[in-house]
């Protein structure tokens, strides 16, 4: 279950989390951990895998990349060090096309599109904290899966930087990114 992590310590950064044991999964969000479950289900897995995959193969021989977590991605307020940012996620699903975002830790700054799969214990955190965080911070493309609805809402940032609902596609649609041109994924495989 990902719950707030009750320590004495007020607000937590990046330097704080790397410390923390490897085997153990984290987030921070605003300087506040939430613990992670440690292993998602097998259907999670398999939705995971078949659209990294599909986007994988959309991207070769192009500038984007795409990343499955564990794959930390820091969201600095500002000009902060590295060790002072207080907001780290582990996207299920992150694309990167500023490679210069991208160093030996994950990414710093503001993927250009992220999917988040959702569990029973993610699923408040990613359609509030989270959801907010991305489109205050710029994510062009936002998809959240609901594996056991077998639907997936597609989120694009506006022209006001907000987020509007561009549609929802189902088990049998064919979901077209605006983001990834010309990337197209049969939701009959992503389901099955």
């Amino acid at each position: 279950m990902s719950v707030p992590l009750k320590k004495e310590k007020g607000k937590y950064s990046y330097g704080d989390y790397r410390t923390w044991p490897d085997e153990e999964k984290w987030e921070i969000i605003k300087g506040i951990p939430y613990y992670m479950s440690p292993a998602p289900l097998r259907k999670h897995q398999e939705i995971s895998g078949t659209l990294f995959a599909k986007i994988y193969n959309h991207l070769e021989n192009k500038t984007c990349k795409v990343y499955a977590a564990p794959f930390d991605v820091r969201f600095p307020a500002g000009e902060e060090k590295d060790e002072d940012i207080e907001t780290v996620v582990q996207p299920d699903i992150t694309v990167v096309c500023d490679q210069n975002k991208l160093d030996d830790w994950g990414c710093k700054g503001t993927p250009d599109f992220i999917i988040e799969i959702l569990s029973p214990a993610t699923a408040k955190r990613d359609l509030g904290e989270k959801f907010d965080l991305y489109e205050a911070s710029g994510v062009k493309e936002y998809w959240v899966v609901f594996p056991l609805d077998k639907v997936i809402h597609v989120y694009l940032l506006n022209e006001d930087g907000k987020y509007e609902k561009n549609i929802s596609y189902y088990e049998n649609d064919k979901l077209v990114s605006t983001i990834l041109e010309g990337l197209e994924v049969d939701l009959k495989q992503v389901f099955a």
